[in-house]
């Protein structure tokens, strides 16, 4: 590899082309880390803020080009790249700890996967994961995504599946009437086996998070579709969009892609418009509504995880769900750090401990069976 790319990685001016280069030489050897750690360390630059915002563009314009009706996970992220964008810091780098040796015993941890259970409406559970198949007159899974069909489906009154994905997974169901829908670690959706005809489509997330690719009213006899969760009620008018309603969360997101929603709660009721988010507030039922990069906010369906301006606390929060960990912080401040960045879903949890311990804010990291302490 050319030393220039270094230099490049430093400046932040790499390509994402130029990016993949460097991380798969990177990752390739420890000396090659050694190496590399050692230039950045000896490295002078006037810059003190890592600025990742050209990087960001680049990836949000790829994730634009490549955006279909795909229900696959993976087509988004290239099996050779450990990490698409490094995390950047928000820290002044004089005040940089020394790092240390990471403690691991007995890491048991493994990468979140494509699974779930489908409870049926006797009540009945079925495990749902790679190796499983089931199958009915109107079910079909091959225990990576789950297609419901109406055409065998003669009911005159409404019968509920629930989808329930644990921590350290995610999975991909199509409704009855063609909507399809994303669901993310730890989340659980209620919906109907078949939408009754010339009735409102109403499903429920009872508590996570899940992207919407709602089936259009034209094509189901203009029937409006509709999603509750606790204290909000989302009237969809053929659309796509985001709910992350999380129950040890007070604030109950919903980011809107493409088309038009309506949100309303007991209080009031406000309309969204593409790349905007309603915030409702669990305590005091307010809604309030910003401008936001839905590509950051929804990237966790195409296979990234995406953090622009959060703190070590809340991606250790996502991060957790994903790997289903348990997150401990020696030292209070450490939880307030600040970072940017772009992560493949595909990375072991020590490959993003290590990127993040070599911005140099964290001065170890222990792994101990499903234990992470960040020191």
């Amino acid at each position: 590899m050319e030393f220039k790319l270094i230099i490049k990685k430093l400046n932040n001016t790499l390509s994402v082309e130029e990016e993949i280069i460097f991380l798969k030489w990177y990752n390739e050897s420890t000396s090659h880390k050694d190496y590399f750690n050692s230039v950045k360390k000896n490295y002078k630059t006037d810059i003190d803020y890592i600025d990742i915002e050209k990087g960001w563009l680049r990836l949000q314009n790829s994730l634009k080009a490549r955006k279909q009706k795909s229900h696959y996970w993976k087509y988004a992220v290239a099996g050779s790249v450990a990490l698409l964008i490094t995390i950047t810091f928000l820290l002044n780098k004089e005040d940089n700890p020394q790092i240390n040796t990471p403690i691991i015993v007995n890491n048991t941890i493994e990468t979140g996967t494509d699974k779930a259970t489908l409870t049926l409406e006797d009540g009945s559970e079925v495990p749902l994961e790679k190796g499983m198949t089931y199958q009915t007159d109107n079910i079909n899974s091959n225990g990576e995504e789950l297609i419901y069909d109406s055409k065998n489906e003669s009911r005159n009154e409404i019968v509920y599946n629930y989808l329930t994905i644990p921590r350290g997974g995610q999975f991909f169901v199509q409704l009855s009437d063609g909507t399809q829908v994303w669901l993310n670690s730890e989340s659980q959706l209620k919906y109907p086996v078949t939408f009754l005809p010339g009735m409102t489509r109403q499903v429920e997330l009872v508590y996570g998070e899940a992207y919407f690719d709602v089936s259009p009213s034209t094509e189901n006899q203009d029937s409006k579709f509709k999603v509750l969760n606790r204290n909000q009620e989302v009237e969809v008018l053929g659309t796509e969009f985001n709910i992350k309603a999380y129950k040890e969360e007070n604030v109950i997101y919903t980011t809107l892609v493409e088309g038009e929603v309506v949100i309303s709660n007991l209080d009031s009721k406000q309309s969204l418009v593409p790349n905007q988010q309603s915030r409702i507030h669990i305590d005091t039922k307010e809604i309030s509504i910003n401008e936001v990069d839905v590509y950051s906010e929804t990237s966790w369906r195409k296979g990234f995880f995406s953090f622009k301006s959060k703190t070590l606390k809340e991606i250790m929060i996502v991060l957790s769900r994903w790997y289903d960990v348990q997150v401990e912080f020696e030292k209070v401040e450490l939880e307030k750090v600040k970072f940017n960045g772009v992560l493949s879903k595909r990375n072991t949890i020590d490959e993003i401990l290590t990127s993040i311990q070599n911005t140099n804010f964290i001065n170890a990291y222990e792994i101990k069976d499903k234990t992470i302490t960040i020191k």
